[in-house]
């Protein structure tokens, strides 16, 4: 399957500007995309999913007298975009003035110049029977690896697809950006003495296939982790020392992120408020915005704005360095802008393995995944529901379930020790696994 190649979503893109321009707007910014995916699944040794899609749709943002809207459509065809954009433009007229939501200035536009080998050329080759043979091999080799587990059921999954886009905007800026993606993984669930169906498993994403770990590798990691949910239970409440697996990393440092946003910034809703240049976590983290590594899942030429991308450290041995101030929050906020959005967030890999800091520990709380729970921005206060295991010396003692994982982001950022030496790869949170000192734990 291929998609629109980008050479046409341009010229839709350019003919949508000219239209509106003619029908009034002042300025106008397109984004024009093309995708096809394939996803299938399979469970009990038969086909239980197979999808195909392809979408085309075009985003539309308009300043009309000062006023900005943005709107969206899947129907590209030309003797309908022209209806659509005399609609878009007269509902803005009825809103009110926004002059900072104006385009940036063309001269700070633009793109990194690096290659960032997003495409596969395999996967457009890619056709029905690889793809069920595919996700046989997945289901077989979940079910070979998970032969001595109460196994209730187990699904394997496997996914592939390609998405163009191209950008155009009325003072002159284009781009264009093509990614393919390939996926596989297995769920499986077991019975448990107790009667609970506790469930496991492990999913994989790259945007080459060459790079993605074997089929083996992954229903073997889909069984390990179902067998260490059998026979979990809460342990009693107290602080221990957490090492945050790598694959969890996100849920915990999005509670640091996400107050770094302009918008939280701007409306007061930021924990993080005025407190660039202090001292956030610990000495020892530092978390750096990587956005040009080639294969990188948050790899991008340029942001949201057009921006061109550059790598940067966001926390600097514990010190804040800076914000997402994007160009509308910089007007509103008289700040200068940095970028956006964060790409690929990357913390430098320690020397020690995860089974090496965790046998130097007389206890430990592993934490694996997470299940429910929230986060404050405006006081970094959280609360998650974790699954995961107690270690005494290396060794399992419990597997964990029904317990909680609470706090305050600083608090919590202050008890960083260090980084292992597994950086995971396959997601734009390409971390390893964290310790941490000292973190309260709910359960009994």
């Amino acid at each position: 399957m291929s998609g629109v190649p980008t050479s046409r979503l341009l010229e839709i893109g350019r003919g949508v500007v000219t239209l509106a321009q003619r029908l009034g707007a002042e300025e106008v910014s397109v984004s024009v995309s093309s995708g096809t995916s394939t996803e299938l699944s399979r469970r009990d040794g038969r086909v239980e999913k197979a999808q195909e899609s392809r979408s085309l749709a075009a985003s539309v943002e308009l300043m009309v007298d000062g006023r900005f809207s943005s709107h969206s459509t899947n129907d590209l065809r030309p003797e309908a975009f022209q209806p659509f954009l005399e609609r878009a433009i007269a509902a803005t007229r009825f809103l009110e003035p926004d002059p900072d939501r104006a385009l940036p200035p063309r001269e700070q536009m633009g793109v990194a110049d690096a290659n960032l080998d997003l495409v596969d050329p395999e996967q457009a080759a890619l056709g029905p029977d690889q793809r069920r043979a595919w996700v046989e091999e997945m289901e077989a080799r979940t079910l070979a690896a998970a032969a001595k587990l109460p196994v209730r059921s187990a699904t394997a999954y496997v996914w592939d697809g390609r998405s163009e886009t191209a950008w155009v905007t009325s003072h002159g800026f284009e781009e264009e950006s093509a990614r393919t993606s390939f996926g596989h993984g297995a769920t499986l669930s077991l019975e448990d003495q107790d009667g609970r169906l506790p469930e496991g498993w492990s999913m994989v994403g790259a945007s080459h296939g060459a790079d993605m770990p074997s089929v083996g590798w992954l229903a073997e990691d889909a069984a390990a982790n179902a067998a260490r949910r059998l026979g979990a239970k809460p342990i009693t409440s107290g602080r221990y020392p957490m090492l945050l697996d790598r694959r969890a990393v996100g849920r915990v440092l999005g509670t640091l992120l996400s107050p770094l946003g302009g918008t939280s910034l701007y409306e007061g809703r930021s924990c993080m408020a005025g407190k660039r240049g202090q001292r956030v976590a610990s000495s020892a983290f530092t978390l750096r915005d990587e956005p040009l590594i080639p294969r990188g899942s948050g790899s991008r030429r340029s942001d949201s704005d057009g921006i061109p991308a550059i790598a940067r450290n966001i926390v600097e041995d514990g010190v804040l360095q800076m914000y997402f101030i994007d160009v509308y929050n910089s007007r509103r906020m008289a700040e200068a802008v940095t970028m956006g959005g964060p790409s690929n967030l990357v913390i430098a890999p320690g020397d020690a393995s995860p089974v090496e800091l965790i046998r130097a520990l007389p206890q430990v709380i592993r934490v694996e995944g997470f299940l429910g729970g929230n986060s404050n921005a405006a006081s970094g206060d959280f609360s998650f529901g974790v699954q995961g295991s107690l270690l005494e010396r290396g060794e399992v003692v419990a597997s964990l379930a029904e317990m909680n994982v609470s706090g305050n982001i600083f608090d919590l950022m202050e008890r960083y020790q260090t980084a292992a030496n597994d950086p995971w790869i396959f997601s734009a949170w390409r971390c390893p696994t964290l310790l941490f000192d000292d973190v309260q734990f709910s359960g009994t």
